[in-house]
């Protein structure tokens, strides 16, 4: 079977939020689903190992910020390859409280959900939110999932659905030079040489941490 053929499905780019006691985690996702319109009512996949999702389940409550195609790749980087255990992930993003939930405003919109049901698979908890507040920040396009990988050249999360064992990630990147791979999110930087002054774009670490693939 070829797993590429999965990323002909639609899948967004967003950030789910919540409460953990008196602060606030929150990680990245690319499945979210509109289930019904009466009453409004959305479906999250979130790896059972996100301690987002711990927090989820005692706050009964979520948020999502549709992130766009022009949002700070430093976003993706802070919620999808940190942890919200150890990270204070909101402290330098740009966020505003809805309903006691963070939300990115510099996002194409939010949605506020309160947990009506969580279904446990294998590795991920679908949580089924009722909508319980709605609303846009900007008309910028939203980010797609292929946009983030074939035009911003962003890596996976491994506890993302729609992870790939890394040899098919490496297999997917260019063809030339020599390749230099972030040990921290696995973005993959080509050149000869990396700049000492270089910086991932995607979790930001400094070019020590890289290292040579090929």
């Amino acid at each position: 079977m070829d797993p590429k053929i999965l990323g002909n499905l639609s899948y967004g780019v967003y950030v789910i939020s919540t409460l953990d006691q008196e602060k606030y985690a929150g990680c990245l996702a690319n499945s979210v689903i509109q289930i019904s319109s009466k009453p409004y009512t959305v479906l999250v996949s979130m790896h059972r190992d996100n301690y987002t999702n711990v927090c989820i389940k005692k706050c009964k409550k979520f948020g999502i910020s549709i992130l766009n195609e022009e949002t700070d790749l430093n976003v993706i980087g802070t919620f999808g390859f940190q942890s919200s255990k150890s990270v204070n992930k909101f402290h330098n993003i740009r966020n505003q409280l809805i309903q006691e939930v963070p939300i990115l405003t510099d996002s194409c919109g939010y949605i506020i959900c309160s947990v009506v049901d969580a279904i446990e698979t294998s590795t991920h908890t679908l949580f089924i939110g009722e909508v319980e507040k709605m609303g846009g920040y900007n008309e910028k396009s939203p980010m797609t999932y292929r946009y983030y990988h074939e035009v911003l050249k962003g890596t996976t999360p491994k506890n993302a659905p729609t992870y790939i064992e890394q040899k098919n990630e490496e297999e997917r990147v260019f063809k030339s030079k020599k390749k230099w791979k972030c040990k921290v999110c696995g973005y993959i930087y080509e050149a000869e040489e990396i700049p000492k002054d270089f910086l991932c774009p995607i979790c930001g670490q400094p070019h020590t941490e890289f290292v040579l693939i090929e």
